[in-house]
């Protein structure tokens, strides 16, 4: 009997053991559950043409840039169909942290160097908060003034600025959108055919046609420019280009209005019409190391 009686106490005993590591296991599936996802791969790429899309690198990469628009296409075989006047950036873009970034790039266009920040304040969650928010700040010295052509010159001249708060929400796993407000500044402009401030609105869209391959289309209207001749001279940037990613880096073709590259020339000075003159081809080709 006392065997017995014992043997009954520990299967008890294992019983409610048992019981508890079933609650408890079944307390963690609900914590799970709970936790929310980020929405990842919005945009492939830390541009969508020319505009900055919401992607960062992660703490730790290192990406390497180099881009190129060659010469207005619609010049033919003057130019060779654009092959004999490009612009070039070269540029190198660092993960300080998964949610902080900075860039530093060299322009043919007025041998400028561009300083860039970028921040990201908010993450889209699956069955949680709907968008991404992300920060981005450019700082642009133009090393091309010199004294000869402006007597007057200072360090100070040589800057110019942008601020932008870039919006995204990836709509399915084909899909993503993405809306900007943008602000530049120049500290030296043309008061002819230029704006000291002018700000903008900006629109993206990426859309996945395969696995490694999506089509991407960007446009922003220039709220400050009004009509005349300031408005004529310069237009609202509009870029459509085709992502590549091909494993180690991802490759971009464009297609754009703007020859320029830094973010202040982008959205301030669109020289082309795309139902006229003025369209430039050209790539962005990232390497992640």
């Amino acid at each position: 009997m006392k065997i017995k009686t014992l043997l009954s106490f520990i299967l008890f005993g294992l019983s409610i053991h048992t019981a508890m590591a079933q609650d408890d296991l079944l307390d963690q599936l609900d914590v799970k559950s709970d936790k929310k996802e980020i929405a990842t791969a919005a945009f492939k790429a830390l541009q969508i043409g020319n505009m900055q899309s919401t992607k960062l690198p992660v703490k730790g990469e290192l990406y390497i840039l180099i881009s190129h628009r060659f010469g207005d296409l619609t010049e033919g075989f003057q130019n060779f169909f654009g092959l004999d006047d490009a612009n070039t950036k070269i540029g190198g873009i660092y993960g300080v942290a998964n949610w902080l970034s900075i860039g530093v790039s060299r322009h043919t266009f007025q041998k400028t160097y561009e300083l860039g920040i970028k921040y990201k304040l908010a993450n889209q969650m699956i069955g949680g908060f709907p968008i991404t928010i992300v920060g981005y700040n450019t700082l642009d010295v133009n090393s091309e003034l010199d004294k000869v052509n402006y007597p007057q010159l200072q360090f100070s001249n040589r800057l110019a600025y942008s601020s932008q708060l870039l919006i995204s929400r990836k709509i399915s796993e084909s899909f993503s959108l993405e809306f900007a407000t943008l602000y530049t500044h120049k500290n030296l402009y043309d008061n002819t055919a230029e704006y000291t401030d002018l700000l903008s609105l900006g629109y993206g869209a990426r859309y996945k046609l395969s696995k490694r391959l999506s089509v991407n289309l960007e446009y922003a209207t220039r709220l400050s420019a009004f009509e005349g001749f300031l408005a004529t001279k310069y237009h609202n940037p509009l870029t459509v280009g085709l992502d590549i990613e091909t494993g180690g880096h991802i490759f971009q073709m464009v297609f754009s209005n703007s020859q320029a590259m830094n973010d202040v020339a982008v959205f301030s000075n669109a020289t082309g019409q795309w139902d006229n003159k003025g369209i430039y081809f050209g790539f962005n080709m990232y390497r992640v190391f």
